[in-house]
């Protein structure tokens, strides 16, 4: 894979009302992950960790990047088996012992010879892009209350404050397998990509991660601010930041986020 100049920053921290922090996140370039786990100490806590290490395995045994999909649905996959076979032996002296995962995973790939981001996301952790001074969140959330707002039924807004707000559809570690959804970006489109759990995205209102990312240029820097913030609007849960920063970029405006997602899913089998 032709050779990609990143900066990056991260930042973990448990809140003011959590007792253990649940979040895992990698830093290994090219490979790039946060992982909001669910179900308490020796639940949560391990099922992102295992994701972590199978992404890190990704990282230091490499992969070949014109194979990026299938690499990353495999890992995933090997994710799953390994929080699965540690919850049945969990359950056999804890019968209502659970554990999951969140994740999204941002990791350098080639589609005819370009360099690309792959973007994968499970659960309502958020990747988003900064681009041009401008935030958009790239992963769609799966969660209740992003399916009430695609139906209509409430608004963002509504769904900031719903109870249920807190109730995710899909999971590593979930019996119902993994069904992640997959992003390709150029390069150029994405010059800063910010990698978070809901700590974040769920303390703090987009604008302000965006005026975040817009004033402070170090990624370390950038990714501390981001968590204070969370901490400084309450810190109710686990907060944790991962910010990278492709240096050098030429910019390119065909970026066609449909086709893109179109393309991958026919290379996964997901359409016919």
């Amino acid at each position: 894979m032709k050779p990609v100049d990143l900066h990056h920053g991260s930042a973990s921290e448990v809140g003011h009302v959590r007792k253990i922090n649940e979040d895992s996140f990698l830093v290994a370039p090219p490979v790039f992950v946060v992982a909001d786990g669910m179900g308490g100490h020796s639940g949560g806590d391990v099922a992102s960790r295992i994701v972590v290490e199978e992404f890190a395995r990704l990282a230091e045994e490499g992969y070949d990047p014109q194979r990026g999909a299938e690499v990353v649905a495999e890992t995933l996959s090997r994710a799953q088996v390994r929080i699965l076979q540690y919850a049945e032996a969990q359950r056999g002296t804890h019968p209502r012992w659970h554990a999951g995962t969140t994740c999204v995973a941002a990791v350098l790939v080639e589609d005819q010879q370009h360099t690309l981001w792959m973007l994968v996301n499970l659960g309502d952790s958020r990747i988003y892009r900064f681009n041009d001074g401008t935030l958009d969140q790239v992963s769609v959330d799966h969660s209740v209350v992003q399916e009430l707002i695609e139906a209509g039924e409430i608004t963002p807004e509504e769904a900031a404050v719903h109870p249920e707000r807190h109730v995710i559809t899909r999971a590593l570690g979930s019996p119902d397998g993994v069904a992640p959804d997959f992003f390709l970006l150029p390069l150029a489109a994405a010059e800063r990509l910010l990698l978070c759990s809901d700590g974040i995205s769920g303390m703090i209102e987009d604008a302000v991660i965006e005026d975040i990312l817009e004033r402070i240029h170090d990624p370390r820097d950038a990714a501390d601010a981001l968590v204070q913030a969370a901490l400084d609007a309450g810190g109710r849960d686990n907060a944790t930041a991962v910010v990278v920063d492709v240096v050098g970029l030429v910019h390119d405006d065909s970026y066609d986020s449909e086709r893109q997602l179109a393309s991958l899913e026919d290379k996964l089998g997901a359409r016919p």
